[in-house]
């Protein structure tokens, strides 16, 4: 695990725009596009905005999420709902090519594996995303796998629906279709992230991140969620 430290939330979603831009670049000249998978989040809007008036071949890239609350189409609280104004903020990129979570379909099982076989459309059987975006919150949980619930031990299907966290199920990426990547980006801001931070960096089995590989991942942290007593600068 590689971690860079910037000034502030605002300078670690710049960093990160940059990084999934270079990425993006990279995949499409070598495989002819690129999957990226992105999680919700304040400082990610932010830096899916940044990323939209970055240089980037749109045409071959495919977005999808990494988790959504089961919640009717265009609520404030849906992670699609900020993820397309942000996205489609500059004009450049065509709402077509995000693949959203069907979250308001009346049956969510049957909505889950459509979406797992989405990614195996996109991204081969078993499927491998160019890159997974992911955050971490001040439990320890990333995507929508949360302590306690079963849906960390689920390892047949790539998505799964979560029990309530926080008065809302959630559809999720599961450790399979996260582990599988070619890259994983942390984007973690904020002072109290400091001690899940240390936690994440030693691959702490007892919180949810901490059971993601390590060994293609880079950390974006700001300096507020860095604890200097266990990180240093990259």
């Amino acid at each position: 695990m590689t971690i860079e430290v910037l000034d502030d939330a605002e300078s670690a979603a710049r960093h990160a725009a940059e990084a999934i831009a270079g990425e993006a670049r990279a995949a499409v000249k070598d495989r002819g596009r690129f999957t990226v998978a992105i999680s919700g989040g304040r400082t990610p809007w932010a830096m899916l905005r940044a990323l939209s008036v970055l240089d980037v071949p749109w045409e071959r890239v495919h977005v999808l999420q990494v988790d959504e609350r089961i919640a009717p189409e265009g609520h404030a609280d849906r992670n699609l709902t900020h993820m397309r104004e942000s996205l489609l903020a500059s004009g450049s990129f065509d709402a077509k090519q995000i693949l959203a979570m069907a979250v308001e379909s009346p049956d969510l099982d049957e909505a889950a594996a459509r979406y797992a076989r989405t990614l195996v459309e996109l991204a081969g059987s078993p499927p491998v995303l160019d890159l997974v975006h992911l955050g971490m919150g001040a439990d320890g949980h990333t995507a929508s796998l949360v302590p306690g619930d079963p849906v960390l031990d689920v390892t047949e299907t790539d998505v799964a629906l979560t029990g309530l966290y926080r008065g809302t199920r959630r559809m999720t990426l599961t450790y399979p279709a996260i582990n599988r990547a070619r890259r994983v980006l942390w984007l973690i801001t904020g002072e109290d992230k400091a001690a899940m931070l240390v936690r994440l960096r030693r691959g702490d089995p007892a919180i949810p991140a901490g059971r993601v590989r390590q060994d293609h991942a880079v950390v974006l942290a700001d300096r507020a969620a860095v604890d200097t007593s266990e990180t240093s600068e990259a």
